[in-house]
């Protein structure tokens, strides 16, 4: 949670300072819930797919924010070659679908990559999958949910309600009185958190990975927060009232959760301090690597997403 909250303000300090192309999408609010999702996941068994943004939930499953920073900053000695911007970036090898722009769309490849692993005989794996509230009114989100549900695959939704897709309320998102009926609608077990509450979504992400790596089915997870920034860095968030900013001003995930590890006995200030400082250091060093690296030239590179060549006549 600290790496991410570190590599999301320096982003947003260069990207305001014309450092970065294309758009800077930070998880200010969603860091326990992408925390506690990834740190429950084994990298190179289980399958991930992060969204916008879930950094926090990247660096749990166990990637480097140098590979985060390669992406933004277009490096060619990236994983995505520097041919995609921003955070969609994947290495489907270990497990990480490189995302596409999250509405719904990747529940379906999950979906498959799930039934695959089943085919190959593979055991005691999960797949978590992460969308917003917004994403929930998509067909695709439907249509993979319904599938995950009839084959009874060992996934596990998590629904961040943030309460805004974009700039849209959840009042003018959805008519049900919770998202957890959506998920009993699909036949799946449900679950509920408060987003912001780091012990709270710990225990309630645990019980629901468990559970689907079990064989007791696809979980629904819907935790709740605020984004507290824009949608985007390009995005000021008027939209959002200021009353709702106000009763979020103190639950901060990261604030919340710095206190309940003291409260906890797990971390003194002085430790806590020096993670941060830890994260900060790695961070400036991370950025200041991939700004210095290469970017792709088409004009020289034979370069293919897949190691597959098309045979040339």
């Amino acid at each position: 949670m600290e790496m991410a909250r570190a590599f999301d303000t320096k982003l947003s300090a260069l990207y305001k300072a014309g450092k970065i192309y294309g758009g800077v999408f930070t998880g200010r609010g969603h860091e326990a819930i992408a925390a506690c999702e990834g740190v429950y996941l084994r990298k190179g068994h289980d399958v991930y797919t992060p969204f916008i943004r879930e950094q926090a939930g990247r660096c749990a499953w166990g990637d480097s924010v140098l590979e985060s920073a390669r992406s933004y900053f277009g490096s060619a000695l990236g994983l995505m070659r520097g041919r995609e911007g921003n955070v969609h970036w994947g290495n489907p090898r270990e497990g990480t679908l490189a995302p596409i722009s999250h509405l719904g769309a990747m529940i379906p490849v999950v979906a498959g990559m799930l039934m695959a692993k089943r085919m190959q005989g593979e055991k005691d794996f999960v797949g978590v999958v992460c969308i917003g509230d917004g994403t929930t009114s998509v067909g695709a989100t439907h249509e993979g949910c319904n599938l995950i549900a009839v084959e009874k695959l060992p996934a596990v939704i998590v629904v961040t309600n943030n309460q805004y897709a974009y700039s849209t309320p959840n009042h003018q998102e959805f008519a049900c009185k919770s998202l957890c009926d959506r998920g009993v609608g699909y036949g799946m077990t449900t679950h509920e958190c408060d987003g912001t509450d780091f012990l709270q979504t710990l225990e309630v992400m645990g019980r629901a990975i468990a559970a689907a790596r079990a064989g007791e089915g696809p979980q629904w997870v819907v935790a709740k927060t605020l984004r507290m920034c824009g949608h985007g860095e390009h995005d000021d968030a008027s939209y959002i009232p200021q009353e709702l900013k106000d009763r979020f001003a103190d639950r901060d995930p990261l604030a919340v959760a710095r206190r309940q590890v003291q409260e906890q006995g797990w971390l003194t200030a002085d430790e806590i301090a020096a993670i941060q400082a830890e994260c900060a250091d790695e961070v400036q060093r991370a950025v200041a690597q991939a700004q210095k690296e290469p970017t792709p030239n088409p004009a020289t590179e034979d370069w293919s997403a897949t190691s597959w060549k098309p045979t040339r006549y």
